[in-house]
């Protein structure tokens, strides 16, 4: 080989080794795979400052979603701990396709950092549970192929709205963060419809009703009427009274009853009069007074005194046909009325007073009687 053919080659070697010194010097390895698009010595400024080292500004000109985070104090990395770093203290690359720039244990992580602490049945949960795609609504941010950013921190963010936008879309103003089916939070008494008395110890879904809406389960607890009673409960007297309930009954107990000596028994099916008017409630509503009498007759509260002395084709007539109701004593039984029976008053029988002929030893006796002038006289 000539002598300048070799002299070539050893200069051509020279060069490539000198060449390849100064590219290692100015790029000391490969990017990441998510900053390899940056790969190239017309692109070193994107991150470095000529002539120096990488800046946050050139890292926060291109992580625009960080940047603005941080303006906000918001965020991890506007937290204490690491809000007073560098970038590239946590972020170095040139380290291989392979590497992991995000790098951070999540198993001891500090969620409290950013700004959203994890507390109840949040602190069961893995990173992934929550850090998914479909939770985030930002479309920019989606596009990433993996991020910790772009959650929200309301619960609607990531949970479903069971009410379907029926109430307050801030669920802790009912749940806390142990289970969402209690709601020890919420104070009915500060709802529209305050519990009293027995409604205090009524079960939830007595009145506020599972059902279907749009085609997923859903309990009722908004547009409920309960301008009266007869909203949720059957009325029994079927508005003979009206809807207002509260006029009569009370919250504590349906059978306890309010204002009763001004209640006005003519709008029942029995209007009081005469003795009755007297008569104690309890005296005939001997166990609830809603529970229905038989008014149809004296007989069904009055017990027979004649004990069935007046019995014709096996019934007792009705005390009504001899007294009235304003009282028991003294009798109604007329002249007109003897003449019905098997001894017509005649002549000086007329002006016999009743007790002469029918007298009272223990109780009044009208039957049987001997007619027959020897049986008086």
């Amino acid at each position: 080989m000539k002598k300048q053919n070799i002299i070539f080659i050893l200069l051509l070697l020279f060069f490539n080794v000198l060449m390849f010194n100064a590219l290692a010097q100015i790029s000391p390895g490969e990017l990441c795979e998510a900053h390899a698009h940056l790969e190239g010595m017309s692109n070193c400024t994107l991150c470095h400052v000529l002539g120096d080292k990488v800046t946050d500004q050139k890292c926060l000109d291109c992580h625009k979603e960080i940047k603005s985070r941080i303006d906000q104090k918001k965020g991890y990395h506007a937290s204490s701990e690491i809000g007073t770093k560098q970038c590239i203290n946590c972020h170095s690359d040139h380290h291989g396709r392979k590497f992991d720039i995000v790098h951070f244990k999540t198993e001891n992580f500090n969620h409290k950092l950013t700004g959203y602490a994890l507390e109840g049945k949040h602190t069961e949960k893995k990173c992934e549970d929550c850090h998914k795609k479909e939770n985030i609504s930002d479309a920019d941010i989606k596009k990433k192929k993996f991020t910790y950013l772009g959650l929200g921190t309301e619960c609607l963010s990531c949970h479903e709205d069971y009410h379907q936008k029926t109430l307050s879309s801030n669920c802790l103003n009912c749940h806390d963060y142990q289970e969402f089916k209690k709601a020890p939070k919420f104070d009915h008494n500060k709802a529209k419809f305050k519990l009293v008395g027995k409604h205090t110890t009524v079960v939830c879904l007595d009145c506020h009703k599972k059902e279907q809406k749009a085609g997923k389960d859903f309990q009722v607890f908004s547009g409920l009427k309960f301008d009266n009673c007869v909203a949720c409960h059957k009325d029994v007297h079927d508005n003979k009274f009206g809807q207002d309930c509260l006029k009569c009954h009370t919250e504590q107990s349906f059978h306890e009853i309010k204002g009763i000596k001004d209640f006005d028994h003519s709008k029942t099916n029995y209007k009081l009069e005469g003795k009755h008017t007297t008569v104690a409630c309890a005296q005939c509503h001997k166990t609830k007074v809603t529970d229905p009498l038989k008014y149809e007759r004296c007989a069904n509260c009055h017990a027979d005194y004649h004990e069935k002395q007046f019995v014709k084709d096996g019934k007792s007539p009705d005390c009504i046909e001899c007294h009235t109701v304003n009282g028991f004593v003294g009798s109604s039984f007329s002249i007109e009325k003897h003449a019905l029976t098997t001894f017509p008053l005649k002549g000086a029988h007329l002006a016999t007073p009743c007790f002469v002929c029918h007298k009272k030893t223990e109780k009044w006796k009208f039957k049987p009687m001997d007619v027959q002038c020897a049986g008086c006289h």
